[in-house]
């Protein structure tokens, strides 16, 4: 941990269900946390909705596909709050429904777009900083069907799959130089409390924000410091 052990924070896709959990996980034990995402006034009302403290949270608004719109949000990060700890990369988007004879490759384009062009560009702009300090934390989102795709949804497994590798990739990479990187893999964001409300073997499997957040602040916690390049499932109820 960084000798404060105050962490600061960057939240990718921060106006979602996962991005606002893990924003109130993190600033309820005190931590720094930077929200990003392509709408400004999103995450101005995200930050006023979660009651975080105007001193120690930040909405910096960015595109993460363009690669210099990536490294001026890290830059905007660094300049408030001196450095970037963690990156809890959040960023969705979702394609389905056409086989792989039919795929438009803008289709394609969109979903690599979101997954894999967004993960590389974000972890260009801050793992540098992370390996000159000796200590960083990465956590990616992940699907089931990155490993596992069904029928006509090709486009997004291929992107998961892509941004799987590529943080994987990272792990054995900077492991020497105190940084870590892992994935979580969810089947459905149970975002509406269903599994809760409506328990059923549909639901069983699903997993909240609240337990996104839980397990990307455990990951950035001293407890998970020899945790890296690992792919770790939450769907564990069915």
């Amino acid at each position: 941990m960084p000798t404060t052990d105050l962490l600061r924070v960057l939240i990718t896709g921060a106006a979602g269900p996962a991005g606002r959990a893990t924003a109130r996980r993190f600033a309820a034990d005190g931590h720094l946390v930077a929200l990003n995402g392509p709408d400004a006034d999103k995450l101005t009302t995200t930050i006023r909705e979660l009651g975080l403290p105007p001193d120690a949270s930040l909405a910096v608004a960015g595109d993460l596909t363009d690669p210099v719109a990536a490294r001026s949000v890290v830059d905007r990060v660094v300049d408030a709050f001196g450095r970037v700890d963690v990156v809890a990369h959040l960023v969705g988007g979702y394609a389905s429904g056409t086989a792989v004879a039919d795929l438009d490759h803008d289709e394609v384009r969109q979903m690599l777009d979101q997954h894999l062009w967004t993960t590389l560009n974000v972890l260009q702009a801050v793992v540098p900083g992370m390996r000159e300090r000796g200590f960083g934390r990465v956590v990616a989102v992940s699907s089931q069907l990155a490993a596992n795709p069904g029928r006509r949804g090709a486009s997004y497994a291929m992107a998961k799959a892509a941004e799987e590798v590529l943080v994987r990739s990272l792990a054995k990479e900077a492991a020497a130089d105190g940084v870590t990187a892992n994935v979580l893999v969810i089947r459905t964001l149970d975002d509406e409390r269903a599994r809760a409300a409506q328990p059923n073997a549909k639901t069983s499997g699903w997993t909240t924000p609240d337990e996104v957040a839980e397990a990307i602040a455990w990951l950035a916690s001293p407890a998970a410091a020899a945790i890296t390049g690992a792919r770790i499932p939450l769907d564990g109820r069915g």
